[in-house]
């Protein structure tokens, strides 16, 4: 979400002696006795050149015997010497490729090898960054939609401004009709798969028998009719001519969908509360990588959507308070005088500010400008990738300024813990912000119902949880969301890691910082070493890069595990100062653009200036293991000694040493990753001539270590 076995044996050679030795102390020196498959495996190089000196003076000699059968090819014995030289010479060839392959074979077994990525370009470059020719798409939707609170249905109509920034002739076009998941036919309904059970909540990736979907009306475009082909969740417009590179279409969609009151964990309904997305028919993303990335939404895969405009009126009934993506166009049409004075005071301080009381919530007499008929609510918003709304006629509504961001919270009397919600929602936006990226959007809101957790271009939807804890975890992770992945879009419908695991990561600091000074506060930051234990079982554990759909521990694989890889990565790897700088430069590369994996391995490796294939072999592209052992410690002859390390497993990472001397004096030493390009095991010469008591690996426990019981060594 192992391979190898025991020493040298998983880097690809067997285990023997050699008289080179094993890479022993910082200086390689050879040690006979202890010369095992790192030996060779060092010596992979060198032995190419002295296999390819030998063959070169073989050669020169056949070449000698050759010119004498020139001479007197009437011979008998020299006719038997050529055979003979003939043979030799195949065999010394044979030889020669054989060892070659093996070297090669080893050198790709190292976890050193660079990954196989693919190639740079002038779309992508090598350095992890958009190239001069990098390119994607546009699409600016205009929506008019309308909400039926008695049949729980939406109408809507779009006009949807299609651009091709790509070099390529489109004849069709890809759209997402994500509610189809709820239809009969769908692929989710068909297999019917149990919920996830995600840390002890269940997930639910389907409608839970509800009959729905999306149902199209029309689709034309000046005034002429698209043919277009339903499968599911996607549907293929074909145009009446391919759009050329550079080309526009506009386009209009008409449809119809019913609100299920369990939508997938995403969206849905609570009595007269709507938490709604996943609503409109929307654009599938055309890219340099993949092309159409049309994969069906089952329901664990969440989405890669492209970046526009969206000018959206929605028409609710007059009673109804709501919330979406964008900023209110008409405020003065939808709110009262005194909503829109305690707004302005909300929006100058930290300051909570209630704009819709606890006494006030659901009196529409106080709430709404008019308690009868219907009022169109308008919204705009730039250079986003969705838009998600909330209605309900019952709201209390908190809300508060941080750096000329709106933050506000909307939750339902019932809902008591909400009222410390708006204090964590300023705290979440401002530590992000001030850790890794400012905050983008005008406003940031989360919204009280009965989804588990979700997020949406400046709009969250969080449940009230039993404890207040567990609220701060969810609304601060959905608020994570609004960088990873709606500021920088990847594509979570293959590479949840990418959003959901850095989004745990930045979760965990913002956590430890709210509640800082409790037990709680001073155990979450490495809550994810904590729960290693038993969500990482060997032969069970799956790849980061696995596809959502796939994955069996989805919390693990997603969420925790990336989120404890990138902790490692800054902590023991890189350093904050390394990592931090790289870790904002890949936010600002790739801000309303589409990253990939290779992409954020190279500029990771770009601004750092570490080479880090070593390190995503072991955490992305394998389940790899870790365990690192102490083998002995030897005296030297001139005093001091000698620590002899094994890396067990096919993870490699740096390790830190504590040695306990015998004069009562302790130190602690941080060995490099490097001390493993040589093979599995290393011989580490302890500074100083006093002898050692006590040797510990890892003495803060800091590493997955699969096996602790080898990590210390004690003097007899």
């Amino acid at each position: 979400m192992g391979m190898g076995g025991e020493g040298d044996a998983k880097y690809g050679v067997s285990t023997g002696r050699g008289r080179r030795g094993a890479h022993d102390g910082r200086r390689g020196a050879g040690d006979g006795a202890r010369a095992t498959g790192p030996a060779r495996w060092a010596m992979g190089p060198a032995r190419w050149g002295g296999w390819t000196r030998h063959r070169a003076g073989v050669a020169c000699d056949w070449d000698v015997g050759r010119n004498m059968l020139r001479r007197d090819g009437r011979s008998p014995w020299l006719r038997v010497i050529h055979r003979i030289g003939n043979t030799m010479y195949t065999l010394y060839l044979l030889a020669f490729f054989a060892l070659g392959t093996l070297t090669a074979s080893a050198q790709e077994a190292s976890p050193f090898h660079p990954l196989d990525l693919p190639a740079a370009n002038t779309y992508r470059t090598g350095s992890g960054r958009p190239g001069v020719d990098y390119w994607q798409q546009r699409v600016d939707y205009t929506i008019q939609a309308s909400l039926n609170v008695e049949t729980n249905e939406i109408t809507g109509s779009e006009t949807i401004r299609y651009t091709n920034n790509s070099p390529d002739d489109l004849p069709y076009l890809w759209m997402h009709l994500e509610q189809n998941m709820c239809a009969p036919t769908s692929v989710t309904n068909q297999l019917d798969q149990p919920p996830f059970i995600f840390l002890g909540s269940v997930f639910d990736f389907s409608c839970q028998g509800f009959e729905g979907g999306i149902f199209i009306n029309r689709i034309q475009s000046a005034g002429r009719d698209l043919a277009h082909h339903i499968y599911n969740t996607t549907m293929r417009v074909d145009l009446a001519e391919p759009l050329p590179p550079g080309g526009v279409l506009a386009f209009d969609v008409d449809w119809r969908m019913i609100i299920p009151p369990y939508g997938g964990a995403r969206m849905g309904r609570d009595e007269a509360l709507y938490e709604i997305a996943q609503w409109y028919p929307r654009l599938a993303v055309y890219d340099d990588v993949r092309g159409w990335n049309n994969e069906p939404y089952i329901g664990a895969g969440e989405f890669y959507l492209e970046y526009g405009d969206f000018d959206v009126t929605l028409d609710l009934p007059a009673t109804y308070l709501a919330v979406a993506t964008g900023e209110l166009q008409n405020p003065e049409a939808v709110l009262t005088p005194t909503q829109r004075e305690r707004l302005a005071r909300a929006i100058a301080s930290e300051t909570p500010v209630s704009i819709v009381t606890k006494d006030e919530a659901g009196n529409t007499a106080r709430t709404r400008p008019s308690s009868s008929g219907r009022l169109d609510w308008h919204f705009k918003a730039s250079d986003v990738r969705d838009f998600a709304f909330a209605a309900s006629p019952n709201f209390r509504w908190d809300a508060a300024g941080w750096n000329g961001v709106l933050i506000q919270t909307f939750y339902r009397s019932e809902a008591t813990k909400w009222e410390e919600a708006i204090r964590m929602a300023v705290h979440s936006i401002k530590t992000f912000s001030e850790m890794w990226h400012p905050y983008p959007y005008p406003h940031a809101t989360t919204v009280e119902g009965p989804i588990e957790g979700m997020e949406y271009p400046m709009l969250t939807f969080v449940p009230d949880n039993a404890r207040v804890e567990d609220l701060h975890w969810v609304l601060a992770h959905e608020f994570g969301h609004e960088w990873f992945p709606m500021l920088v879009g990847s594509n979570e419908r293959l590479y949840p890691w990418m959003d959901e695991g850095f989004n745990t990561f930045m979760d965990l600091y913002v956590a430890a910082d709210y509640y800082k000074g409790t037990e709680y506060g001073e155990s979450i930051e490495w809550n994810p070493l904590a729960i290693y234990p038993d969500n990482a079982v060997p032969g069970e554990e799956q790849a980061l890069i696995t596809r959502p759909v796939a994955q069996y521990n989805l919390a693990w694989t997603a969420y925790n595990k990336p989120a404890l890889m990138l902790q490692l990565l800054r902590h023991e790897v890189l350093g904050p100062e390394r990592f931090d700088a790289a870790f904002k430069a890949y936010i600002q590369a790739w801000t309303n653009k589409h990253p990939t994996p290779a992409d954020f391995f190279r500029i990771m490796r770009d601004v750092s200036g570490m080479d880090l294939d070593w390190f995503w072999r072991g955490w992305v592209m394998t389940p790899a293991r870790l365990d690192q052992a102490v083998l002995g410690v030897v005296p030297r002859a001139e005093g001091g000694s000698n620590v002899r390390l094994q890396n067990k497993q096919d993870m490699v990472m740096p390790l830190e040493l504590r040695v306990d001397f015998a004069d009562g004096t302790t130190q602690t030493f941080r060995l490099p990753v490097e001390m493993w390009n040589q093979g599995p095991i290393f011989t580490y010469r302890v500074p100083g001539t006093t002898a050692v008591r006590t040797v510990e690996i890892d003495p803060r426990r800091r590493m997955p270590d699969d096996e602790r019981t080898n990590n210390v060594w004690r003097a007899p």
